[in-house]
């Protein structure tokens, strides 16, 4: 992995991602409000966040974020597993987003990931 990563990724609800479009940026839902920033994962971080915070929910959208695209502060934190993780200070502007793909639940009840995920 090159680090830091250019793209960073960004699981939501479907309903949320509708309103950020309408709004021009997603400022993040209640856990990110609670937490002061906007939590983001890598490629590789992706799949256990699923598994962690969004087990067996549907119609869940995952971002496509081009960190180079964004207005406000990108920090790297440690977090689950002493991992680093990416962590926004300030909104997700909708134009930031280059990709959306459907995050489906498989037959096991884990979301299925695109495979030309890196």
């Amino acid at each position: 992995m090159t680090f830091p990563p250019t793209t960073i990724y960004r699981i939501v609800a479907r309903s949320d991602w509708k309103a950020a479009q309408a709004a021009g940026a997603f400022a993040g839902t209640a856990h990110d409000i609670r937490d002061g920033f906007i939590h983001f994962s890598t490629a590789a971080q992706a799949a256990e966040t699923a598994a962690k915070h969004y087990a067996g929910l549907a119609d869940l959208l995952l971002l496509y974020v081009d960190a180079a695209r964004l207005t406000a502060p990108l920090k790297w934190e440690v977090s689950r597993n002493n991992d680093l993780f990416p962590h926004l200070y300030g909104a997700l502007p909708v134009d930031a987003v280059y990709r959306v793909t459907d995050l489906p639940l498989g037959a096991d009840g884990r979301h299925v990931f695109p495979d030309d995920m890196p």
